[in-house]
């Protein structure tokens, strides 16, 4: 019976329509060794919603800079290539999916959530010679199958989640015994419909597991930043919990208390303004 629930469930996701092209293009061009300043503000110039947030972002305390933004141009020559993209990914998609399709689903805390782990991957990944960029968007993304289940099944995702409270059951577990497949896997199917770089469709699928066949450092790194972002409650979220942690996977990111410590401090300062700006408060 499982089998049948998760392929019905999985084939639900997969009649979810697709992200804008813009959004999809910037995603892709993490993957692009051609991608340059240029030519990705002009993918962004041509969709006026992200344009707006970002030109907002860019002129907000989360930079603080000291002369008024007006142009998409402006704001990557400040900002940089890696800001530009990420910021604009991040806009496009907390604008992507309808709040009303699934109202037991929280959209805000689950956002300021993603935001967290962005950021604080994005921190921690020149510690650990990994790509920023391509931290900061696995964070933001690590959980798209939660909202890929929300918009798919309303009705048997806020019946999912009313059972797992009154449970006190992990997500994982409740979604394992009501759907036959997890968040994980949705999300990971959907990520495949979209193209989005294998690194990236790694993290989604692996990022809740605590031990891997084929040890990955962004995915040890997107564990411990959604980790660690529970652990600071940065979603607001009553409910929430810490999901188990892979003590081997902080191992072999190698990083140390301190900095640790460090990263936390960072993520707290930048994400208040960076939610604020996104309109996620």
């Amino acid at each position: 019976m499982k089998v049948k629930e998760a392929a019905e469930s999985l084939q639900r996701v997969r009649e979810l329509p697709s992200l804008r092209g813009v959004v999809l293009d910037l995603l892709g061009s993490l993957n692009d060794p051609q991608a340059d300043v240029e030519s990705v503000s002009a993918k962004v110039a041509l969709d006026q919603a992200i344009t707006a947030k970002l030109l907002r972002l860019a002129n907000s305390p989360f930079f603080g800079l000291s002369r008024q933004i007006t142009s998409v141009n402006d704001a990557a020559a400040i900002v940089g290539l890696r800001s530009l993209r990420n910021i604009a990914v991040a806009a496009a998609l907390v604008d992507a999916f309808d709040p009303q399709r699934c109202p037991a689903f929280a959209l805000r805390p689950f956002w300021r959530h993603a935001i967290g782990v962005a950021l604080a991957a994005e921190a921690m990944a020149p510690l650990c010679e990994l790509e920023a960029a391509t931290a900061f968007s696995a964070g933001l993304l690590h959980d798209i199958g939660r909202l890929a289940l929300a918009l798919a099944l309303p009705e048997t995702y806020s019946e999912l989640l009313q059972w797992q409270q009154e449970q006190d059951l992990p997500l994982l577990e409740a979604e394992q015994s009501r759907l036959g497949l997890t968040h994980c896997e949705a999300g990971a199917q959907l990520a495949e419909q979209w193209l989005l770089p294998p690194q990236l469709i790694r993290c989604i699928a692996l990022h809740h597991q605590t031990e891997l066949r084929e040890p990955d450092l962004l995915v040890d790194l997107i564990h411990l930043a959604d980790n660690l972002c529970h652990a600071l409650d940065l979603g607001g979220d009553p409910g929430d919990a810490v999901p188990v942690f892979s003590l081997a996977g902080w191992q072999r990111l190698g990083l140390s208390n301190a900095q640790l410590l460090a990263v936390c401090k960072q993520t707290e300062t930048r994400h208040e303004s960076l939610c604020q700006a996104l309109a996620i408060c």
